[in-house]
């Protein structure tokens, strides 16, 4: 079995197994013509369970052609131009070479003395990203599985600093408070169209669920900063504190980005932590024409950010970065078998002492090899690309009378709903055809959208992060879901009748 090791011994062997994985790939990323085979639960399922996994197979060849039947077949492809569902992104290559190397070398990024060259390459990119940012000398980051654990560190961070802060004013006025005591009053806000992991992230830290307010959005699905600033008065008559604003760069449903400067403003008025969320929204910080949509973001004391989405890198790429570093210690402890006091006390760059993993990847290495082969008007221009795309996307749904469009994109996100031309349906009866459509353009394999609630309803959703997908895709994809949802309303009718 020491055959399998990977060493100087198997170097040969490691080459032509991988060649072979990649080549597999590839001839599938060359042959595919729809984003996904159709393939059901029911169908897979017993096929992957009938698998008996004591019994290994000869070898690398052998279970290739199993792995075929199993996943490559059937999995779903980002980089088809009619894969319009969820926040992925196809990939670019210098990224995957970067994968491939870490995989091998297999470098650790808690300890200095775990990952040479590759902490400190971790540590550039985050100096390059918050420079981007504009969040000065002070900053730093680390990178991280993706937005949700990114959103859960920068509420970690927030919810420490606010204790800190609000417990040493009190002891000023003579008042002892405890942690215990003031952690049921503490309170983030955040608009009600930001990501889930906000609620989450506040239930995991000992909040509770009822610890986020929820403030309305306008017309254009960004936070009302108007009724921030009054439930921001409000907590205070009811002598609760304000422990983090949260804003998106990029929301989930509808890439809308929130008044940043005036949130910023409010934020500092109340002593909030302004935390930002832009997993989606980052990629404007490279874009050669966009990045003014992003101003404000500078103020921010946190920032996510998930170049697996708007970077176009493989999952997981994402970072959580800081405007003080200092604020890093929350998260800090330290263990005499990894990273002893002494350790930062002599200057060894640990970056455990930031993140609250300990084994972490070297992501890093595939946005530098991106960085290095692509530069970042490249990535930003490709970015461009897709927010193009979007307005265009706009335009035609717009016309089409089988559509109604909620909101023009900001980037690169399109929520519509089918509507009859002819006829009168009961609300739910509509609402029960963009689901049938939805699903049954998702069983057919042939293109593959997202769907959403708006005010209770039930819409269909394209999220655009493909720069190869074209107008025409997107025409057609619509003619596919009207014809789904068409048959699912006169198939209604008839039974019914």
């Amino acid at each position: 079995m020491r055959s399998h090791l990977l060493n100087e011994t198997t170097a040969d062997l490691y080459r032509r197994s991988v060649t072979e994985g990649v080549d597999r790939v590839a001839a599938k990323l060359a042959t595919t013509e729809r984003p996904h085979t159709g393939i059901s639960v029911d169908e897979l399922a017993p096929v992957i369970a009938s698998i008996d996994l004591d019994t290994p197979l000869a070898d690398t060849a052998a279970a290739l052609d199993e792995l075929e039947g199993i996943y490559l077949r059937d999995a779903v492809y980002f980089h088809h131009p009619r894969y319009l569902g969820h926040l992925n992104c196809p990939v670019v290559i210098p990224a995957v070479v970067g994968e491939a190397v870490l995989s091998a070398v297999n470098s650790s990024l808690d300890t200095w003395d775990q990952s040479i060259g590759g902490t400190l390459i971790e540590r550039r990119l985050i100096e390059w990203t918050a420079r981007r940012i504009g969040l000065g000398e002070g900053a730093d980051g680390i990178f991280t599985s993706g937005g949700s654990q990114s959103n859960f560190h920068a509420l970690l961070l927030a919810r420490d600093e606010a204790c800190r802060i609000v417990m040493k004013r009190s002891l000023d006025r003579g008042v002892e408070l405890t942690k215990a005591e003031l952690l049921p009053k503490l309170r983030i806000f955040t608009s009600e169209a930001s990501h889930f992991s906000v609620q989450k992230s506040a239930a995991m830290l000992g909040l509770g669920y009822e610890a986020v307010i929820s403030v309305p959005v306008d017309r254009n699905r960004r936070m009302d900063t108007s009724v921030l600033a009054l439930e921001l008065e409000n907590l205070a008559a009811e002598g609760l504190f304000p422990m983090a604003v949260v804003a998106t760069a990029g929301t989930t449903d509808f890439g809308s980005i929130d008044p940043l400067p005036e949130i910023a403003r409010l934020a500092s008025e109340h002593s909030a932590w302004m935390h930002v969320d832009a997993a989606y929204g980052c990629g404007l910080l490279v874009s050669p024409t966009r990045r003014h949509l992003l101003d404000g973001i500078e103020h921010a004391d946190s920032v996510t950010v998930d170049y697996h989405k708007s970077f176009f890198q493989p999952v997981s790429s994402s970072a959580m970065l800081v405007r003080d570093r200092d604020t890093l210690k929350h998260a800090t402890y330290h263990a005499d078998y990894l990273n002893p006091r002494r350790m930062a006390e002599e200057r060894i760059p640990n970056q455990v002492d930031k993140s609250i993993q300990t084994t972490r990847r070297f992501d890093a290495l595939k946005l530098w090899m991106t960085l290095r082969v692509m530069g970042a008007d490249g990535l930003g221009s490709l970015f461009d690309e897709v927010i193009d795309l979007a307005a265009a996307g706009y335009e035609v749904i717009e016309a089409d009378p089988r559509f109604e469009v909620v909101v023009r994109p900001q980037i690169s996100t399109l929520v519509f709903r089918y509507v009859p031309t002819e006829g009168e349906y009961r609300a739910d009866l509509l609402d029960e055809a963009q689901l049938h459509a939805r699903k049954a353009l998702f069983a057919s394999g042939e293109a593959v959208v997202a769907g959403t609630k708006v005010d209770g309803r039930q819409y269909l959703k394209f999220t655009l992060l493909n720069p190869q997908t074209t107008t025409s895709d997107i025409a057609a994809v619509l003619d596919l879901l009207a014809a789904h949802a068409e048959q699912f309303l006169g198939e209604s009718l008839a039974v019914h009748r």
